[in-house]
């Protein structure tokens, strides 16, 4: 009988050792760059959010993303080209990605090159 409880005892330690050694090497392997994703800043996080073309609610994108300031993101992504529209509706901000009017590509070319550049259409 005590032959057959150390036998026991023996394949545990065993499988629990080589348990430790399979978990060791995958966590090893999953931390040199193996099997890993790669992963999205906060700003391509929102952009995403945005592009799937609904409203996104100020609150949403602070409580999601864990943004201090969702504006300074939206300001970001302006800056970066990306025509993102303000809506309030009900004392609430809404931010919309969407294409950007004559007016604002006008007033882009105005700034860039001059007024005597014509923007027709």
């Amino acid at each position: 009988m005590k032959t057959i409880k150390k036998i026991q005892l023996y394949l545990k330690t065993l499988l629990s050792k080589t348990w430790v050694i399979v978990y060791n090497e995958y966590s090893i392997s999953k931390h040199k760059g193996e099997n890993m994703t790669a992963r999205l800043t906060k700003k391509q996080k929102v952009l995403n959010l945005l592009s799937k073309g609904n409203n996104v609610a100020w609150s949403t994108i602070r409580n999601r993303f864990d943004l201090t300031s969702p504006r300074a993101m939206v300001d970001t992504l302006r800056s970066e080209g990306h025509v993102i529209y303000v809506n309030t509706v009900g004392g609430k901000t809404f931010y919309r990605l969407g294409t950007p009017s004559a007016a604002i590509i006008q007033a882009g070319i105005d700034a860039v090159l001059g007024t005597e550049q014509a923007y027709a259409s």
